[in-house]
Order: structure tokens, then sequence, then C-alpha cells
């Protein structure tokens, strides 16, 4: 989880300092769905802010990351049909749903950022 949460966090950050060197300075904020490791992410993400991760400090959270109940949040429904379309593709070899937002992902000409698959 946290090799999970090191990697997310600091592709978004990263991402979001892309955009500043454009003139597009924006900072970002990452949403969970409830967990029982809310209190170890943000102390995580705290010391990411603060002492930095293998790739350097955070600089473009605007936040900490926030937890909401999915059935409550549209956009955490959304980030499970994300994650639903990875599955089907890697786990299933069924890419209809992947097909849909192949092209979403954070990409720099034909190095694809925001997406890592382990295989």
């Amino acid at each position: 989880m946290e090799y999970a949460f090191e990697q997310m966090t600091s592709r978004f950050d990263r991402y979001l300092g892309r955009l500043h060197k454009r003139q597009d300075t924006q900072r970002g904020l990452i949403l969970f769905d409830k967990s029982s490791h809310e209190a170890s992410l943000q102390k995580l993400a705290h010391n990411f802010r603060t002492l930095g991760h293998q790739w350097g400090v955070l600089r473009n959270l605007s936040e900490v990351p926030v937890f909401i109940d999915s059935r409550a949040s549209r956009l955490i429904q959304l980030a499970d049909l994300v994650a639903f379309a990875l599955f089907r593709k890697w786990e299933k070899q069924d890419d209809r749903f992947y097909s849909i937002i192949q092209d979403r992902f954070d990409r720099e000409g034909a190095i694809v950022h925001g997406l890592r698959v382990a295989i």
C-alpha cells in the first residue's frame, strides 16, 4: 500500500509540475474511499511533503488525502469504474472498457506517465 501511494502521489505531483511549467499552475487533491488506512496514508502524505519520498518532495498538493464514502461521491465511483476497466484489461484480457479511457492517462508524447503496469 505504501509503495502504491508513493507512486501515485509522486506521479500526480510531477503531472501538476509539468502543467506549471506550461503556465497552467494548479494544486492537486487526492480523494480516497473510506478506509482503515486513512491515518497511515495521511501521515505518509505529510512526510512526503516535509521529508520527501524517493524522488523528491511533494510540492503541488493542496491538502492531505481526503477520505469520502463512495456511496456519497460520484468522483469516487468514477475512480472505481476506472479501476474496473483496468482490472478487466489486465486480469481478464477484456479491453471494451479500457479502450474508452486508454488515451486519457497522463502522457508526454509517447511516454505514458499516468499508468504503470507491473507484470
